[in-house]
């Protein structure tokens, strides 16, 4: 009887090895077949609320609608010129709201200004929830000037509102971990790469190509080299690591205090949209986006297509990256005010930025520990409001430990835990079968025991 049961143990414990097996090889494969293709991108609620509002805004026409934004709510919203739009927006699942000026009139305005003498430390952006365009002056501008601006705003119609602001429209030059070179300090953007070297991503203005940078201010921890720069007219600029390659951590990036944020992505962003930026001055930072497409006309040039926020920066802060909910969104150009007073900045898109250098964000893994190309959303990419959106997933701004490594293997997305299950049926199929061996050669003992004694 004992051996019957031993025999059944035996037979048991192989079907289990083998049944563990094949669990553990379907496992695998569906952890591979479930890798992403590279071609996706990670999608925050309201990055997808956004997309509605483009893609609505895009289909019905910029002579029939004005922009779009976010509500406080989350929900997209369409600035439309007639009831028809206002019916598709609506059926679309949006919210439409009726103005009196189109796109068409609101790009006609700006063109205008565009075209008239440059004035330094002003400023104007299309605001889509007033329906007009806003033409900002900063305390630098003289009265003469601001005379002459505002008699050419009238003569475009109601839609131009004309603002003073108080300080000076500069760029932020002196996150995001700081880059110092003989030209001023600067914050460090995002990490990237065009497939064979790392670069840092940062503002144009932090310095001409040939500028190198250091990581103490003796000069002697070389990060890198300028080696590609647009400014004004744009303002971003490459700098290349000394290295060639960004290391471990490359898709964190700072917030002070030893702590980073995990990079899942980069997207552009909807006015409304809550977003937080970090620099090496004035740390980690929150606020809104208040407008898109504005255009700053700094003492040094003139720069278009920046995005306006009610984020304040200080000098030092330029370059330093500005992100929610873990995707990479700008990095920091100028603005005026300061972090005592509050302030407008302006950032310049890292989508536009990285595709006129051709390069590609460094980003976190699937799992969140490791680079990659097409990361799944973190836990925090869920559907909320704007207003509660969180700068991203944690993550220490060093190098990764053995407790990530176990936690990739736990992780039931990645191909760790089906290999943990093959390993197991294999040393359950060992051990029978040495049992098994030893069994027969202790027979075999006792048979050559009995018979030749």
């Amino acid at each position: 009887m004992r051996h019957a049961r031993r025999r059944l143990v035996r037979r048991v414990t192989r079907l289990a090895a083998v049944g563990g097996l094949l669990l553990g090889g379907t496992m695998v494969t569906r952890a591979v077949a479930s890798e992403p293709d590279g071609t996706s991108v990670p999608r925050t609620f309201a990055a997808s609320a956004a997309d509605t509002g483009s893609e609505l805004v895009a289909r019905l026409g910029a002579s029939r609608t004005a922009g779009s934004w976010l509500s406080a709510a989350g929900k997209p919203v369409v600035a439309v010129t007639d009831e028809e739009a206002a019916a598709a927006v609506r059926k679309a699942g949006a919210e439409a709201k009726m103005v009196d000026h189109s796109m068409d009139d609101l790009k006609s305005a700006t063109s205008t200004l565009r075209s008239a003498p440059r004035v330094a430390g002003t400023a104007w952006v299309m605001d889509y929830r007033s329906n007009e365009v806003v033409v900002k002056g900063d305390s630098t501008v003289s009265a003469s000037d601001w005379s002459r601006m505002t008699q050419l705003a009238d003569g475009m119609g109601g839609f131009v509102r004309m603002e003073r602001t108080e300080g000076t429209f500069t760029t932020r030059l002196n996150g995001a971990l700081p880059l110092l070179s003989t030209a001023g300090r600067c914050s460090a953007g995002f990490n990237v790469t065009d497939g064979q070297r790392d670069f840092i991503l940062t503002a144009g203005h932090c310095g001409p190509d040939g500028s190198v940078w250091f990581a103490d201010t003796r000069g002697t921890q070389q990060i890198g080299q300028t080696v590609k720069q647009n400014f004004p007219g744009s303002d971003f600029s490459l700098v290349q690591y000394a290295s060639g390659k960004a290391g471990a951590g490359a898709e964190v990036v700072s917030i002070g205090e030893g702590k980073g944020v995990r990079i899942t992505g980069a997207a552009d962003p909807a006015v409304g949209q809550r977003v937080f930026r970090s620099g090496s001055t004035s740390g980690l930072r929150d606020g809104e986006v208040t407008a898109l497409n504005a255009t700053v006309n700094y003492p040094e040039g003139t720069v278009t297509g920046l995005i306006e926020t009610n984020v304040c920066a200080e000098p030092g802060d330029s370059g330093g990256p500005m992100f929610s909910e873990g995707v990479a969104l700008g990095v920091t150009s100028g603005g005026s005010g300061d972090c005592t007073s509050g302030g407008t900045t302006f950032f310049q898109p890292v989508t536009k930025a990285m595709a006129a250098l051709n390069v590609k964000m460094i980003v976190a893994a699937p799992n969140g520990s490791g680079q990659g190309a097409a990361p799944a959303p973190s836990a925090t990419q869920s559907a909320i409001a704007p207003g509660e959106a969180s700068p991203g997933s944690s993550a220490p701004i060093t190098g990764e430990g053995a407790a990530t490594l176990l936690a990739r293997l736990a992780d039931p997305k990645n191909a760790g835990p089906g290999l943990l299950v093959i390993a197991g049926s294999l040393c359950a199929l060992v051990a029978t079968r040495f049992i098994r061996a030893e069994k027969d050669r202790k027979a075999y003992r006792r048979y050559y025991s009995t018979t030749w004694g």
